[in-house]
Protein backbone atom coordinates (compact mmCIF):
# COMPACT_ATOMS: atom_id res chain seq x y z
CA UNK A 1 0.00 0.00 0.00
CA UNK A 2 1.40 3.39 -0.96
CA UNK A 3 1.35 6.39 1.34
CA UNK A 4 -1.23 8.08 -0.88
CA UNK A 5 -3.60 5.08 -0.54
CA UNK A 6 -3.19 4.92 3.23
CA UNK A 7 -5.87 7.48 4.05
CA UNK A 8 -5.68 8.90 7.57
CA UNK A 9 -8.53 10.25 9.75
CA UNK A 10 -7.01 13.69 9.21
CA UNK A 11 -8.14 16.72 7.24
CA UNK A 12 -6.82 20.24 6.67
CA UNK A 13 -8.78 23.47 6.96
CA UNK A 14 -6.98 26.21 5.02
CA UNK A 15 -7.75 29.93 5.30
CA UNK A 16 -5.71 30.49 2.11
CA UNK A 17 -3.60 33.16 3.75
CA UNK A 18 -1.81 35.77 1.66
CA UNK A 19 1.73 36.12 2.91
CA UNK A 20 3.19 39.60 3.24
CA UNK A 21 4.28 40.94 -0.15
CA UNK A 22 2.78 38.16 -2.26
CA UNK A 23 -0.11 38.39 -4.72
CA UNK A 24 -3.47 36.65 -4.33
CA UNK A 25 -2.50 34.52 -7.34
CA UNK A 26 0.59 33.31 -5.50
CA UNK A 27 -1.47 32.58 -2.38
CA UNK A 28 -3.92 30.46 -4.35
CA UNK A 29 -1.05 28.62 -6.06
CA UNK A 30 0.35 28.06 -2.57
CA UNK A 31 -2.97 26.62 -1.42
CA UNK A 32 -2.85 24.16 -4.30
CA UNK A 33 0.64 23.11 -3.26
CA UNK A 34 -0.60 22.51 0.30
CA UNK A 35 -3.51 20.40 -1.00
CA UNK A 36 -1.16 18.34 -3.16
CA UNK A 37 1.23 17.81 -0.25
CA UNK A 38 -1.48 16.64 2.16
CA UNK A 39 -2.99 14.40 -0.50
CA UNK A 40 0.41 12.74 -0.93
CA UNK A 41 0.76 12.46 2.86
CA UNK A 42 -2.53 10.57 3.14
CA UNK A 43 -4.95 13.17 4.50
CA UNK A 44 -8.62 12.44 3.86
CA UNK A 45 -9.82 15.98 3.08
CA UNK A 46 -8.69 19.47 2.18
CA UNK A 47 -11.15 22.24 3.01
CA UNK A 48 -11.15 25.99 2.51
CA UNK A 49 -12.99 28.49 4.70
CA UNK A 50 -15.26 31.40 3.75
CA UNK A 51 -14.12 34.82 4.96
CA UNK A 52 -14.81 38.27 3.53
CA UNK A 53 -13.38 41.78 3.66
CA UNK A 54 -9.85 40.65 4.61
CA UNK A 55 -6.80 41.55 2.54
CA UNK A 56 -4.84 38.84 4.37
CA UNK A 57 -6.97 35.96 3.04
CA UNK A 58 -7.94 34.73 -0.43
CA UNK A 59 -10.92 32.58 0.58
CA UNK A 60 -13.93 34.79 -0.19
CA UNK A 61 -15.12 32.30 -2.84
CA UNK A 62 -14.57 28.80 -1.40
CA UNK A 63 -16.63 27.11 -4.10
CA UNK A 64 -14.25 28.43 -6.78
CA UNK A 65 -11.22 27.38 -4.74
CA UNK A 66 -12.75 23.92 -4.34
CA UNK A 67 -13.05 23.60 -8.12
CA UNK A 68 -9.48 24.83 -8.65
CA UNK A 69 -7.97 22.52 -6.03
CA UNK A 70 -10.02 19.62 -7.34
CA UNK A 71 -8.49 20.12 -10.78
CA UNK A 72 -4.96 19.91 -9.37
CA UNK A 73 -5.49 16.87 -7.13
CA UNK A 74 -6.79 13.40 -7.88
CA UNK A 75 -7.91 11.52 -4.76
CA UNK A 76 -8.30 13.75 -1.72
CA UNK A 77 -11.80 15.00 -0.89
CA UNK A 78 -12.12 18.75 -1.37
CA UNK A 79 -14.71 21.23 -0.23
CA UNK A 80 -15.77 24.26 1.75
CA UNK A 81 -15.82 24.47 5.52
CA UNK A 82 -17.75 26.14 5.17
CA UNK A 83 -20.35 27.79 3.10
CA UNK A 84 -21.80 30.41 5.43
CA UNK A 85 -25.41 29.72 4.51
CA UNK A 86 -26.88 33.11 5.56
CA UNK A 87 -24.79 34.68 2.76
CA UNK A 88 -26.20 32.40 0.05
CA UNK A 89 -29.41 31.22 -1.55
CA UNK A 90 -29.81 27.48 -0.85
CA UNK A 91 -30.90 26.88 -4.47
CA UNK A 92 -27.65 28.37 -5.77
CA UNK A 93 -25.58 26.38 -3.26
CA UNK A 94 -27.27 23.19 -4.49
CA UNK A 95 -26.56 24.08 -8.12
CA UNK A 96 -22.93 24.93 -7.37
CA UNK A 97 -22.16 21.77 -5.43
CA UNK A 98 -23.97 19.54 -7.91
CA UNK A 99 -21.77 21.10 -10.58
CA UNK A 100 -18.71 20.32 -8.46
CA UNK A 101 -19.92 16.72 -8.07
CA UNK A 102 -20.30 16.44 -11.84
CA UNK A 103 -16.69 17.65 -12.16
CA UNK A 104 -15.22 15.56 -9.32
CA UNK A 105 -17.49 12.61 -8.47
CA UNK A 106 -16.96 11.09 -5.04
CA UNK A 107 -14.74 13.92 -3.81
CA UNK A 108 -16.90 16.91 -2.80
CA UNK A 109 -17.68 18.04 0.76
CA UNK A 110 -20.03 20.79 1.89
CA UNK A 111 -19.90 22.05 5.47
CA UNK A 112 -22.55 24.60 6.46
CA UNK A 113 -22.18 27.47 8.90
CA UNK A 114 -24.75 29.91 10.25
CA UNK A 115 -22.28 32.73 10.98
CA UNK A 116 -21.54 35.36 8.32
CA UNK A 117 -17.77 34.78 8.27
CA UNK A 118 -17.20 38.51 8.33
CA UNK A 119 -18.02 41.85 9.98
CA UNK A 120 -21.61 43.19 10.27
CA UNK A 121 -21.31 45.72 7.41
CA UNK A 122 -19.99 43.14 4.97
CA UNK A 123 -22.70 40.71 6.04
CA UNK A 124 -25.25 43.46 5.36
CA UNK A 125 -23.87 43.91 1.84
CA UNK A 126 -23.73 40.16 1.13
CA UNK A 127 -27.38 39.87 2.08
CA UNK A 128 -28.31 42.81 -0.13
CA UNK A 129 -29.29 44.92 2.85
CA UNK A 130 -32.05 42.58 4.01
CA UNK A 131 -32.57 42.78 7.76
CA UNK A 132 -32.66 39.22 9.03
CA UNK A 133 -31.83 36.93 11.91
CA UNK A 134 -29.35 34.39 10.47
CA UNK A 135 -29.63 32.09 13.48
CA UNK A 136 -33.41 31.94 13.17
CA UNK A 137 -33.33 31.42 9.40
CA UNK A 138 -30.59 28.77 9.36
CA UNK A 139 -32.83 25.69 9.99
CA UNK A 140 -35.14 26.67 7.16
CA UNK A 141 -32.21 27.30 4.82
CA UNK A 142 -30.74 23.88 5.61
CA UNK A 143 -34.11 22.28 4.98
CA UNK A 144 -34.37 24.02 1.61
CA UNK A 145 -30.87 22.98 0.64
CA UNK A 146 -31.52 19.34 1.54
CA UNK A 147 -34.73 19.42 -0.47
CA UNK A 148 -32.92 20.81 -3.52
CA UNK A 149 -30.16 18.20 -3.10
CA UNK A 150 -32.60 15.34 -3.35
CA UNK A 151 -34.93 15.17 -0.34
CA UNK A 152 -37.63 16.93 -2.32
CA UNK A 153 -40.39 19.30 -1.20
CA UNK A 154 -43.86 18.37 0.04
CA UNK A 155 -46.60 18.17 -2.57
CA UNK A 156 -47.93 21.60 -3.37
CA UNK A 157 -44.81 23.43 -2.21
CA UNK A 158 -44.05 26.34 -4.60
CA UNK A 159 -40.45 25.15 -5.01
CA UNK A 160 -41.37 21.55 -5.83
CA UNK A 161 -41.25 22.26 -9.58
CA UNK A 162 -37.67 23.56 -9.44
CA UNK A 163 -34.62 21.51 -10.42
CA UNK A 164 -31.16 22.28 -9.04
CA UNK A 165 -29.19 21.43 -12.17
CA UNK A 166 -27.16 19.60 -13.22
CA UNK A 167 -28.97 16.53 -11.99
CA UNK A 168 -26.55 14.11 -10.32
CA UNK A 169 -27.48 11.18 -8.15
CA UNK A 170 -24.65 11.75 -5.69
CA UNK A 171 -24.78 14.30 -2.88
CA UNK A 172 -21.87 16.18 -1.39
CA UNK A 173 -20.78 14.84 1.97
CA UNK A 174 -22.62 17.28 4.23
CA UNK A 175 -21.49 18.64 7.61
CA UNK A 176 -22.79 21.25 10.04
CA UNK A 177 -20.16 23.57 11.49
CA UNK A 178 -20.27 24.88 15.04
CA UNK A 179 -18.25 26.75 17.64
CA UNK A 180 -21.04 26.63 20.24
CA UNK A 181 -23.27 23.73 21.34
CA UNK A 182 -25.89 24.82 18.77
CA UNK A 183 -24.08 23.37 15.74
CA UNK A 184 -23.56 19.80 16.95
CA UNK A 185 -27.01 19.79 18.57
CA UNK A 186 -28.60 20.86 15.28
CA UNK A 187 -26.60 18.18 13.46
CA UNK A 188 -27.64 15.51 15.97
CA UNK A 189 -31.36 16.36 15.88
CA UNK A 190 -31.35 16.38 12.07
CA UNK A 191 -29.17 13.30 11.59
CA UNK A 192 -26.28 15.17 9.95
CA UNK A 193 -22.51 15.01 10.38
CA UNK A 194 -20.93 17.60 12.69
CA UNK A 195 -17.68 19.56 12.82
CA UNK A 196 -16.78 21.55 15.92
CA UNK A 197 -14.23 24.39 15.95
CA UNK A 198 -12.02 23.51 18.90
CA UNK A 199 -9.69 26.23 17.58
CA UNK A 200 -12.38 28.77 18.44
CA UNK A 201 -13.99 27.25 21.55
CA UNK A 202 -11.62 24.71 23.10
CA UNK A 203 -13.46 24.64 26.43
CA UNK A 204 -16.70 23.53 24.79
CA UNK A 205 -15.46 21.15 22.12
CA UNK A 206 -15.18 17.79 23.85
CA UNK A 207 -18.52 17.83 25.66
CA UNK A 208 -20.39 19.30 22.65
CA UNK A 209 -19.12 16.50 20.42
CA UNK A 210 -19.78 13.75 22.98
CA UNK A 211 -23.31 15.10 23.36
CA UNK A 212 -23.71 15.02 19.56
CA UNK A 213 -22.98 11.30 19.54
CA UNK A 214 -25.38 10.64 22.44
CA UNK A 215 -28.22 12.65 20.91
CA UNK A 216 -27.86 11.64 17.25
CA UNK A 217 -31.16 10.83 15.55
CA UNK A 218 -30.81 9.01 12.19
CA UNK A 219 -32.43 10.68 9.18
CA UNK A 220 -32.43 7.42 7.26
CA UNK A 221 -32.42 3.76 8.25
CA UNK A 222 -28.99 2.64 9.36
CA UNK A 223 -27.49 6.15 9.51
CA UNK A 224 -24.82 6.62 12.17
CA UNK A 225 -23.22 9.72 13.72
CA UNK A 226 -20.09 11.13 12.12
CA UNK A 227 -18.09 13.96 13.61
CA UNK A 228 -14.84 15.87 13.32
CA UNK A 229 -13.02 18.47 15.41
CA UNK A 230 -10.79 21.24 14.04
CA UNK A 231 -7.68 21.92 16.13
CA UNK A 232 -4.92 24.50 15.85
CA UNK A 233 -1.75 22.48 15.46
CA UNK A 234 1.84 22.89 14.35
CA UNK A 235 4.51 20.18 14.38
CA UNK A 236 8.23 20.88 14.14
CA UNK A 237 11.55 20.00 15.72
CA UNK A 238 12.54 23.70 15.44
CA UNK A 239 11.70 25.65 18.62
CA UNK A 240 11.93 28.97 16.79
CA UNK A 241 9.43 27.81 14.17
CA UNK A 242 7.03 26.76 16.93
CA UNK A 243 7.40 30.13 18.66
CA UNK A 244 6.81 31.96 15.39
CA UNK A 245 3.64 29.97 14.74
CA UNK A 246 2.25 30.70 18.20
CA UNK A 247 3.21 34.38 17.96
CA UNK A 248 1.65 34.73 14.51
CA UNK A 249 -1.67 33.38 15.78
CA UNK A 250 -1.59 35.76 18.77
CA UNK A 251 -0.84 38.74 16.52
CA UNK A 252 -3.53 37.76 14.03
CA UNK A 253 -6.17 37.63 16.77
CA UNK A 254 -4.97 40.99 18.12
CA UNK A 255 -5.22 42.52 14.65
CA UNK A 256 -8.72 41.19 14.03
CA UNK A 257 -9.94 42.68 17.31
CA UNK A 258 -8.44 46.01 16.26
CA UNK A 259 -10.05 45.85 12.82
CA UNK A 260 -6.72 45.20 11.04
CA UNK A 261 -7.06 42.60 8.28
CA UNK A 262 -3.72 42.90 6.51
CA UNK A 263 -1.02 40.21 6.11
CA UNK A 264 1.43 39.97 8.99
CA UNK A 265 4.97 41.15 8.43
CA UNK A 266 7.46 38.32 9.09
CA UNK A 267 9.80 40.67 10.97
CA UNK A 268 6.95 41.72 13.28
CA UNK A 269 6.14 38.09 14.05
CA UNK A 270 9.75 37.19 14.73
CA UNK A 271 10.25 40.24 16.95
CA UNK A 272 7.08 39.48 18.91
CA UNK A 273 7.98 35.78 19.27
CA UNK A 274 11.28 36.70 20.87
CA UNK A 275 9.97 39.56 23.03
CA UNK A 276 9.72 39.40 26.83
CA UNK A 277 6.02 40.24 26.46
CA UNK A 278 5.32 37.11 24.42
CA UNK A 279 7.53 34.87 26.53
CA UNK A 280 5.80 36.08 29.70
CA UNK A 281 2.30 35.43 28.35
CA UNK A 282 3.08 32.27 26.39
CA UNK A 283 1.28 29.42 28.08
CA UNK A 284 -0.63 26.29 27.26
CA UNK A 285 -4.29 27.30 27.38
CA UNK A 286 -5.43 24.20 25.51
CA UNK A 287 -6.27 26.14 22.35
CA UNK A 288 -3.39 24.84 20.22
CA UNK A 289 -1.23 21.77 20.01
CA UNK A 290 2.41 22.50 19.15
CA UNK A 291 5.71 20.72 19.57
CA UNK A 292 7.75 17.97 17.99
CA UNK A 293 5.69 15.86 15.56
CA UNK A 294 5.24 12.74 17.66
CA UNK A 295 3.95 14.66 20.69
CA UNK A 296 1.56 16.69 18.53
CA UNK A 297 0.23 13.54 16.88
CA UNK A 298 -0.17 11.89 20.28
CA UNK A 299 -2.12 14.82 21.72
CA UNK A 300 -4.39 15.04 18.65
CA UNK A 301 -5.10 11.34 18.96
CA UNK A 302 -6.00 11.86 22.63
CA UNK A 303 -8.38 14.68 21.68
CA UNK A 304 -9.93 12.48 18.99
CA UNK A 305 -10.62 9.79 21.58
CA UNK A 306 -11.84 12.22 24.27
CA UNK A 307 -14.31 13.90 21.91
CA UNK A 308 -15.31 10.59 20.29
CA UNK A 309 -14.81 12.02 16.82
CA UNK A 310 -14.06 10.22 13.58
CA UNK A 311 -11.59 12.79 12.25
CA UNK A 312 -9.28 15.59 13.31
CA UNK A 313 -9.19 18.67 11.08
CA UNK A 314 -5.79 20.33 11.37
CA UNK A 315 -5.76 24.14 11.28
CA UNK A 316 -2.29 25.59 10.71
CA UNK A 317 -2.47 29.25 9.76
CA UNK A 318 0.82 31.10 9.51
CA UNK A 319 3.07 33.29 7.46
CA UNK A 320 5.49 30.62 6.20
CA UNK A 321 3.90 28.20 3.78
CA UNK A 322 6.94 25.94 3.60
CA UNK A 323 6.86 25.46 7.36
CA UNK A 324 3.13 24.75 7.25
CA UNK A 325 3.62 22.16 4.51
CA UNK A 326 6.43 20.51 6.46
CA UNK A 327 4.23 20.43 9.56
CA UNK A 328 1.37 18.69 7.76
CA UNK A 329 3.72 16.09 6.32
CA UNK A 330 5.56 15.47 9.59
CA UNK A 331 2.26 15.16 11.45
CA UNK A 332 1.00 12.49 9.03
CA UNK A 333 4.19 10.48 9.46
CA UNK A 334 4.01 10.79 13.25
CA UNK A 335 0.32 9.87 13.31
CA UNK A 336 1.13 6.51 11.73
CA UNK A 337 3.64 5.88 14.50
CA UNK A 338 1.34 6.66 17.43
CA UNK A 339 -2.08 5.58 16.13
Amino acid sequence: MSVADDVLPLAVLDFVGIEHGESPSAAIAGAVSIAQAVEAAGYRRYWVSEHHNMTSLACSAPELLTAHVGAHTSRIRVGAAGIMLPNHAPFKVAETFRTLLAMYPGRIDLALGRAPGTDPLTAHVLRRGVASDPAAEFPGQVGELLAFLGDGFPAGHPYAQLVAAPLVEERPELFVLGSSPYGPRFAAVNGLSAVFAHHMSPDLAVEALRAYRREFTPRTDGATPYSAMSVLAFASDDDDAIGDFEAAWALMIQNITRGIREPLRPEDVRAFARSPQFRATRRDDGRMVTGEPKSVAGRLLELKQEAQVDEIVVVTPGLDRDRRRDSFTALADAWRQVA
